[in-house]
């Protein structure tokens, strides 16, 4: 167990040294990466029975997604939706972010039927701009209102929360703090991990924003980077080191654990903490979907978001991605896992998170990306 001024097992052998450039040329520099985005990533089709070639984007009897989540994520849950319904699919993968640049810089032309995004963040900027339809209510009334837009463009799919991973060799469950202010105090200095380069932790600083303002927010990261808070690539990096003793605890999302207790078992050394007081620690973020404006095959799009909030496709998000899902209460949750309910999520509408500029601009200024 820890107590102040103890120094951690070991220093940090896998920290990185992350860099940005200035906030002014972030600007260009994601619409020059959206641009290239939509040149050389390649759509995949998906057909039953049929190979994968790249398509020529004159098929318009094809719906088209494009899809921020990860291939091997939601390809096989889509190869499904594909094999049941009998409508051709065609798939392209990229980060959200960059997904959502590609379809506003191809403006009117965007081929995409569907935006299939991994926040609630790039899903506000979409609908901000003008770029969603509207869904129905016999759709959006599948998902607690929380988790899906106010302005009924977008509706959540699965639900991931914001932990903290803590060593259970290490520290107990009584020891750790309230909230994630409770991390800057002397006792965590050098104990703790985040990874500011990752989109799931500048979603919960936007969040942290939105709740606190741009100031509050600034005095917490300020806080945590005088605390020697140690900086990872990912969240896979961070559970890692926290389960090998570098770190003792780290700001993640809750379902990483799960694939190491899946791989490692019940001896692996970390386990998620969620605050009990809740605040931008305890957000609970979405993946979701929206029919893009131009759309051309607003029927199959519409069967495809019908179809993600299945009791079907639901049970995948919950058994192979361990993510909540949004639609179904009664499907069992991974082991461990408190309902969403018993989350103390803050009130947050999650459209409010699209000040992605916003975010990484703060993080640079207060020094989190140098």
């Amino acid at each position: 167990m820890i107590s102040k001024g103890q120094e951690p097992i070991h220093q940090p052998n896998s920290r990185r040294i992350l860099r940005a450039m200035p906030a002014s040329r972030l600007t260009a520099v994601l619409l020059a990466f959206a641009a290239l985005a939509a040149l050389f990533v390649a759509c995949q089709p998906i057909t039953p029975g049929a190979s994968h070639t790249t398509p020529t984007g004159d098929d318009a009897s094809a719906l088209v997604i494009y899809s921020g989540r990860s291939e091997n994520l939601v390809a096989p849950l889509i190869e499904r939706f594909a094999a049941e319904s009998g409508i051709r699919v065609e798939v392209r993968y990229g980060d959200t972010a960059e997904m959502a640049a590609t379809i506003l810089e191809e403006g009117q032309n965007s081929p995409a039927d569907v935006f299939f995004g991994q926040d609630a963040g790039a899903l506000g900027a979409m609908s901000k701009a003008g770029r969603l339809q509207t869904l129905p209510d016999s759709l959006l009334e599948r998902v607690p209102v929380q988790f899906r837009s106010a302005d009924s463009e977008w509706v959540g799919i699965s639900g991931r929360a914001r932990v903290l991973a803590y060593n259970t060799n290490l520290i107990s469950p009584e020891e750790l703090p309230a909230d994630v202010w409770g991390l800057t105090g002397e006792q965590w200095r050098g104990r703790v991990g985040w990874a500011p380069t990752n989109g799931s932790f500048q979603a919960f600083v936007t969040a942290l924003r939105v709740l606190e303002g741009d100031d509050g927010a600034a005095e917490w990261l300020q806080a945590m980077l005088a605390n020697d808070v140690q900086p990872y690539s990912n969240n896979t990096a961070i559970v890692d080191a926290v389960a090998s003793g570098e770190i003792y605890v780290g700001l993640v999302n809750h379902y990483y654990l799960y694939r190491f207790l899946a791989e490692q078992g019940d001896s692996f050394a970390a386990r998620n903490y969620f605050f009990p007081s809740g605040g931008a620690g305890a957000m609970i973020n979405i993946a979701g979907v929206g029919i893009v404006d131009t759309a051309r095959n607003v029927d199959a799009a519409l069967r495809f978001a019908e179809y993600l909030v299945s009791p079907e496709a639901q049970r995948y998000f919950a058994e192979e991605t361990n993510e909540y899902p949004l639609s179904d209460d009664s499907i069992p949750l991974p082991t461990d896992l408190p309902a969403l309910t018993a989350v103390q999520a803050p009130a947050l509408d999650l459209s409010d998170l699209d000040d992605l500029q916003g975010t990484l601009q703060l993080l640079q200024e207060v020094g989190a990306l140098d």
